[in-house]
């Protein structure tokens, strides 16, 4: 299995010079173009990471917590979830602080850790996935994108609490 990858290049290697391809010119065509999108993507990058902090440093993600605890304790979603629901569809990396916090704070085998591993599996990064996806064909995601997604991820989040209870409890 270790050599599949110098395989594969020595097969892509091979079938460039048998159509006579420039390797280094696809090659360096292939980067540039690349890095133009890169460039293009800096901005919408740059403004998710400072709402994301934004409403991470402010409190806004705890406040909300404690707003939809009602909601979530009637539904039978752990508590000690609701940041992680809320942080997940924005931010990788913040949600997988959340996770790294709640997994801390609470026992291993507990339905909050287990609900909250299952739902970082089953649910995306998707307001993020969105500005990069739709960034890179320079279009504007309309409402019904946003709606379609966000409902996945509430689905994705009732889903793993439900499956967590039915599998791990």
């Amino acid at each position: 299995m270790s050599a599949a990858v110098p395989i594969f290049i020595a097969v892509i290697l091979l079938t460039a010079c048998f159509k006579r391809v420039d390797v280094c010119a696809a090659f360096y065509e292939g980067a540039m173009e690349n890095l133009k999108t890169a460039a293009e993507l800096c901005p919408t990058l740059i403004l998710l990471m400072t709402a994301i902090e934004m409403f991470s440093g402010s409190g806004a993600s705890q406040a909300l917590s404690g707003l939809l605890e009602p909601l979530t304790s009637a539904l039978g979603f752990p508590a000690e979830c609701t940041p992680l629901m809320l942080i997940r569809p924005i931010s990788g990396s913040g949600s997988l602080a959340v996770l790294e916090n709640i997994l801390s704070s609470v026992p291993a085998e507990s339905l909050a850790a287990r609900t909250a591993c299952v739902m970082m599996g089953a649910t995306e990064t998707t307001l993020y996935t969105i500005a990069v996806y739709y960034g890179a064909v320079k279009r504007r995601a309309g409402a019904r994108i946003f709606a379609a997604c966000l409902a996945a991820d509430a689905a994705g989040f009732i889903f793993a609490s439900i499956f967590a209870k039915l599998f791990f409890a």
